[in-house]
């Protein structure tokens, strides 16, 4: 199995500040409008080179996004930054209408999202915000797992004609992909080979998933692991070939079970190759404050529940 080594762990909303800010030196036309959270979003140095494309708009985050849709007209490509809660929950109508369905190349940048902005508490946590975006027609969602996929993701999307969804969080992470490691949207990056369970994980839980898959080792279980940074365009061809091979599934998220990318697996398999699969989200349920650590061991967004439901993925595959 290949080895992925944390280089020093990092927010992935750092990466998302770097992304933007080398697009304020590499791409004239993008804009960047942030709702009061410039320290947040770490948006700073873009500000910095380029005063003059960067829009504070304030608590006011629906006009933000009218701003944006707006913006594109002229052949801008605005970047929209605030908390996940506040980019898709707060916003819904805005977006349907004036992003997704008048098709309009706006890049909504979301921080804090999941469960580990932690101690904010509930009412700022979003595990539902995946769901509401992949619905759209026409929406790209991208849910980035580290620092350096960030990075990439956000210079990525400046050139992808559309809107786009690009969900990451507070926390400190490690940092793991390659620095020099081309994004390329829809398309799902093969952590290690396997042939006893497949692991498709993505944000936060992607470095959980290689816990898991070393661990599984140790007992003689042989785990694929998938990044699958992409929710929409899934990569359905990279799961179907996988399950293929090992026969069974667990779908990873810092998200609810409801409308995520385990959802998004589910029919790709109900209509392709129904095989088992288990389930490491979030249930019907909200959050609540606590440290990020706490919160991911309470609701079972960890490596040991990753290898819990591969054994009974496993399980029922032999079952059958």
């Amino acid at each position: 199995m290949k080895k992925y080594t944390n280089t020093g762990s990092k927010d992935t909303r750092s990466g998302f500040g770097a992304g933007l800010a080398e697009l304020g030196k590499t791409n004239e036309n993008v804009v960047a409008l942030c709702a009061d959270l410039i320290g947040s979003l770490k948006m700073e140095e873009f500000i910095k080179n380029n005063p003059e494309r960067f829009f504070q708009i304030g608590i006011a985050e629906a006009n933000m996004i009218g701003i944006a849709a707006g913006m594109t007209i002229g052949g801008k490509i605005p970047f929209t930054g605030t908390f996940a809660n506040f980019s898709t929950g707060r916003v819904y109508d805005q977006i349907r209408q004036s992003v997704a369905y008048s098709e309009k190349n706006v890049k909504i940048c979301a921080s804090h999202a999941g469960l580990t902005l932690g101690e904010d508490g509930a009412t700022h946590q979003i595990l539902e915000d995946i769901g509401l975006m992949k619905m759209l027609p026409g929406m790209t969602v991208i849910n980035t797992c580290d620092y350096n996929q960030t990075k990439a993701a956000t210079i990525a999307i400046a050139e992808h004609n559309g809107p786009v969804y690009l969900r990451f969080g507070r926390p400190v992470v490690p940092n793991f992909t390659p620095a020099d490691e081309k994004f390329v949207i829809g398309k799902a990056v093969m952590l290690s080979e396997g042939t006893d369970v497949t692991i498709v994980a993505t944000g936060h839980l992607v470095w959980e998933a290689l816990i898991a898959a070393e661990e599984l080792e140790k007992k003689g279980i042989s785990a694929e692991v998938i990044n699958i940074h992409t929710i929409k365009p899934l990569d359905e061809e990279a799961i179907l070939k996988s399950v293929a091979k090992t026969g069974c599934i667990v779908t990873a998220e810092e998200h609810n079970f409801l409308g995520g990318l385990g959802e998004s697996v589910s029919r790709v398999l109900a209509l392709n190759n129904p095989l088992p699969q288990e389930f490491v989200a979030v249930q019907d349920t909200f959050g609540e404050s606590g440290t990020p650590e706490q919160l991911m061991e309470k609701y079972g967004l960890n490596a040991a529940a990753i290898i819990e439901k591969a054994e009974k993925a496993i399980n029922r595959k032999f079952k059958r």
